[in-house]
């Protein structure tokens, strides 16, 4: 593991990661626990899934920064 590569996953990213897909909120409500806009939810989401997908499909290790 440690020769991994490795992305790094900010805890807002995956805050939002667990908002949308664990507790399935809409993406407004979800805005809103977060203290945000709903198009900056939406910017750190896509972030967070394009990270993870980078990760899954290159074999890279995800690291949950704060």
């Amino acid at each position: 593991m440690r020769f991994l590569e490795v992305v790094e996953l900010t805890a807002e990213e995956l805050e939002a990661l667990r908002l949308k897909n664990i507790k399935r909120l809409e993406q407004t409500e979800a805005a809103e626990r977060m203290n945000t806009s709903q198009s900056t939810f939406q910017r750190i989401l896509c972030s967070g899934y394009k990270k993870i997908t980078e990760a899954l499909i290159e074999g890279k290790a995800i690291k949950i920064v704060k």
